[in-house]
């Protein structure tokens, strides 16, 4: 059960009216790293989870995150105030106007949506639940939080370095800093599972969990913990990275009789004939440019 109080988690002061402005702050708003995006994400995994801790966790983060929408979709409405009203009423000359609407990618928010805050991203792509990345298993959900939160913190100290108006920015380092703190609690969360690495049930192949498949060589190859040391068994020879199951590395399936059938019919009908080397359209159109063509070396 959601009630709703009228007053909003954190003060907007908007020192006045920025329609380019407001249409980057759609991104934490309808984009995927936005203020909806992690309250579906939060709301929906609170639902599905089982843990009483995590549930309890995740539907307070998910309803904070519905403020927090509040409160960016508030001063996305404040920035667009003035020049919505300036544009409802028709109180400037038509010229005017179309200055004002065409100026940035702010005409998408007068024109579509008449100021208001719409869930789109800063270009006007649509909030899409795409954007909801979950897979029901704790240990892998909560690594996306994490991410998810360390995404967001970078989207809102961008934010911060294109405005100098002082109540936004003060509002927006609000919303920076509990990414930060909900980022703590996922990582609390995570680890209270023992173990919770690696995400599921089943166990990785003994073969392959230790091997690190040097596949990029050249210029710029480094070591590193992520790739050598006694944790890691090094593959680099160009052979050993193919067919590394000690198979022969090609892709077979056992078919019945009516499919193999079906499958030479097929082939013997779209067999290709390396013998054949016809004028093709390319040929009889080309002109300057086209290099050799078929019809040149038969004339």
């Amino acid at each position: 059960m959601f009630m709703h109080n009228k007053r909003l988690m954190y003060t907007v002061r908007v020192a006045q009216p920025n329609p380019d402005l407001a249409t980057l702050m759609l991104e934490q708003f309808g984009g995927p790293q936005g203020e909806l995006a992690a309250a579906m994400r939060y709301f929906t995994q609170a639902l599905g989870e089982d843990d009483p801790g995590r549930k309890d966790l995740l539907f307070d983060i998910a309803t904070e995150e519905i403020s927090h929408l509040e409160i960016i979709g508030s001063i996305i409405a404040m920035l667009n105030k003035g020049p919505k009203a300036v544009l409802s009423e028709g109180m400037e000359e038509a010229m005017d106007m179309r200055n004002m609407t065409q100026n940035s990618t702010s005409h998408t928010q007068q024109i579509l949506y008449g100021g208001g805050p719409a869930l789109v991203n800063s270009s006007g792509v649509p909030w899409t639940a795409a954007y909801v990345d979950s897979i029901g298993c704790p240990t892998a959900d909560m690594r996306s939080n994490i991410a998810a939160e360390a995404r967001a913190k970078l989207v809102y100290e961008r934010l911060i370095n294109v405005t100098d108006d002082p109540g936004i920015v003060d509002a927006l380092r609000f919303l920076m800093t509990r990414e930060v703190a909900h980022q703590k609690s996922f990582e609390k969360a995570l680890y209270s599972i023992e173990p919770n690495f690696p995400p599921g049930k089943l166990p990785g192949d003994p073969r392959f969990t230790d091997k690190y498949y040097n596949t990029s060589q050249g210029e710029g190859d480094m070591i590193g913990p992520w790739n050598a040391g006694e944790q890691w068994e090094v593959v680099a020879d160009r052979e050993a990275q193919a067919a590394v199951d000690g198979g022969d590395g090609s892709a077979t399936v056992a078919l019945d009789a009516t499919q193999t059938a079906a499958l030479d019919a097929m082939s013997q009908r779209l067999l290709s004939n390396p013998e054949l080397d016809r004028v093709t359209g390319a040929d009889l159109g080309a002109g300057p440019g086209a290099g050799s063509t078929t019809g040149d070396i038969q004339r």
